[in-house]
């Protein structure tokens, strides 16, 4: 069996030899045959995993197709297809040779997530995803949404305390957070029915904890997966605890938070020495949990570092799925820049956003506030967003304040530093002595900046990317070859940075 990924918006593979990627919008199709197929497929699947695991990882997958002897599923997400492959890949090949023949050829259609939610139609009839299933197919509740006026859902968000805003759509994707965002977005398209139970993020002050954990519930609530949601911060829920014993409605308190599909409480490391809080919230977390309903909590720390905290609530945030999201890489804040400049109706230069994205690091919450404090003091001081205005701005936020290093001013030092005119590094000229200075500056270019390969092309004369990859490699071998060369790289690159302050 051959089993691959196919895409429609690039022709070229995500991944190695012959996988590709499919990401569209399906379509509901009724063939019977391919259901009864498909649960036959199930039953032998779910003799080689336990049910927790056949629950999470193979109720969701939907048939879509099979003709010409190939079989097309539906995965929910990109992380849900690595994750089967990685894991899975022996049960599905066996049990699918088993039942649609040797021969047969797996595709994976990774659905994408801006098809996940309902389009504002008014009154609002979420689709019916994948294949029509028969009754009695073990999947076929999950996949049916019930009609909801869009007006009623808004009602419903506001009801969960959720802040409308806070969506995977807004939600800026990088290598620091991918993990922590498939397994969110994996829980609201299946809350309560994947082990990810309970989901707790944790990580540092403003890297976006309370967005994604929120996203969770908007996005269950937008497509019908779950009707009752509720977010709280930890201490919001222990003023709640203690005003309904004062009040004698504990009964009362108890019963809603326990009603909920999907409970959502941020910051329970606030939960600390509080222990008559804890033991309610204990009680609560196994009501939930026996239920089968979706819990997600945030921290500042994994679960087994909170001091404080009851041992066998610890034990209890441990039974799900653990993810942290780190700060932000130099990408993912430009890109977040980008984002939240494009929202406010702002065209920020290039070498603006570098120079924010390059001096504020720590978190997303000082990267936004920069920005708005930028556009604020430029629109009332009437001041027009240059290199100034910015650094006046990050240096109420970071004290040690780094300028953009540019290409053109790594070009001059090189030139400098080689006795060349500086123009030739940007000419066709072959000559040893300038292609040897004009790769060296390709290099720190890449190194010292966050240009794209184009980028950094279009500054030497408009050469193509591959040539910037090849001259990359160049200087990397002599740096590795020749310690000579190595060392005098070395002090050139660390003047560029000291001159550059």
């Amino acid at each position: 069996m051959v089993i691959e990924t196919a895409s429609a918006k690039s022709a070229e593979p995500t991944y190695g030899g012959s996988s590709e990627q499919t990401r569209h919008k399906t379509q509901p199709i009724a063939d019977d045959s391919l259901a009864q197929k498909w649960l036959q497929c199930l039953a032998e699947i779910s003799k080689h995993v336990n049910n927790q695991s056949f629950k999470t990882w193979f109720e969701p997958l939907v048939p879509i197709k099979f003709e010409k002897n190939e079989l097309t599923i539906q995965v929910p997400s990109q992380f849900f297809y690595e994750w089967l492959e990685e894991h899975y890949y022996a049960v599905l090949r066996t049990s699918i040779e088993e039942i649609f023949g040797q021969d047969v050829k797996l595709i994976y259609a990774v659905a994408e997530e801006e098809y996940l939610a309902p389009s504002p139609v008014e009154p609002q009839q979420v689709p019916l995803e994948g294949a029509v299933l028969p009754e009695g197919h073990p999947q076929r509740q999950n996949h049916i949404r019930a009609s909801v006026r869009r007006e009623d859902v808004e009602q419903m968000v506001r009801e969960a305390n959720l802040n409308s805003r806070y969506t995977f759509e807004n939600f800026i994707k990088g290598e620091s957070n991918q993990y922590a965002r498939a397994a969110a977005l994996a829980v609201a398209n299946n809350p309560g029915g994947t082990s990810f139970n309970p989901l707790v993020l944790y990580g540092g002050v403003g890297l976006g904890k309370t967005h994604l954990i929120q996203a969770i519930g908007n996005h269950a609530l937008r497509t019908g997966r779950a009707r009752r949601v509720y977010y709280v911060s930890s201490e919001k829920f222990t003023v709640d605890f203690v005003d309904a014993i004062q009040r004698d409605r504990l009964s009362e308190f108890s019963n809603r938070y326990r009603s909920m599909d999907i409970l959502i409480v941020d910051d329970i490391q606030f939960f600390s020495g509080k222990e008559k809080t804890q033991d309610n919230f204990f009680h609560t977390f196994n009501e939930l949990h026996q239920l089968g309903k979706q819990i997600v909590l945030s921290s500042d720390k994994p679960p087994k570092e909170l001091k404080g905290l009851d041992e066998r609530l610890i034990s209890r945030f441990q039974w799900g799925l653990t993810a942290d999201i780190q700060p932000p890489d130099l990408e993912t804040r430009i890109a977040i820049l980008r984002k939240k400049s494009e929202d406010n109706g702002v065209d920020l230069p290039q070498d603006i956003v570098e120079f924010i994205a390059v001096n504020v690091t720590t978190n997303i919450r000082e990267l936004e506030g920069c920005l708005i404090s930028l556009l604020a003091r430029s629109s009332l001081e009437n001041k027009p967003i240059t290199i100034e205005l910015a650094r006046e701005v990050v240096q109420t936020i970071v004290t040690d304040v780094r300028p953009p290093i540019g290409i053109e001013f790594i070009q001059r030092t090189v030139a400098n530093y080689y006795d060349i005119p500086e123009d030739l590094l940007r000419a066709k000229t072959r000559k040893q002595e300038v292609a040897l200075a004009r790769q060296v500056a390709m290099y720190l270019a890449k190194e010292l900046t966050s240009a794209s390969l184009k980028t950094i092309g279009l500054h030497f004369g408009g050469r193509d990317h591959s040539t910037v990859i090849h001259a990359y490699q160049t200087i990397e071998d002599l740096m590795k070859n020749d310690e000579t060369f190595r060392n005098a790289l070395l002090q050139l690159r660390r003047k560029i940075e000291l001159t550059s302050r």
